[in-house]
């Protein structure tokens, strides 16, 4: 079984910075993503972040430029670099692995092409 723990969340002014990570155990290797996704009150999961077993990410349109993902093979973690955050980015953050690829394409940044999920670190941006 796959579990993914997320930390680094926290409260930051407007323009700041955070690092999250979020630390893998059990088998990954069949999930063909990890992604960040986020949750704000009222609002539905969207993808922010993805990255694939070959290394290629894939950014949601709000976080170009601002936000990058990597991960350390060695250390099983992924993580996601916010920088130049804005009170829109305000939400839940969740890690996630998902679906092998078998007959049909996975979305890198549709939530529910992934199988398994932390339990979400918070982010509060403020003005």
């Amino acid at each position: 079984q796959v579990q993914l723990m997320e930390s680094g969340g926290g409260s930051v002014q407007a323009g700041g910075s955070l690092r999250l990570s979020c630390v893998a155990s059990g088998n990954t290797y069949n999930s063909v993503y990890m992604g960040w996704f986020r949750q704000a009150p009222g609002k539905d999961r969207e993808g922010v972040a993805a990255i694939g077993t070959d290394g290629i990410t894939t950014y949601a349109d709000s976080v170009q430029g601002r936000f990058t993902i990597s991960q350390d093979n060695a250390k099983n973690t992924l993580y996601l670099q916010m920088n130049s955050l804005q009170p829109g980015d305000t939400a839940m953050y969740y890690c996630a692995a998902s679906r092998p690829h078998i007959n049909v394409a996975v979305d890198a940044l549709n939530p529910y092409d992934y199988s398994y999920w932390g339990q979400g670190t918070q982010v509060t941006v403020s003005s």
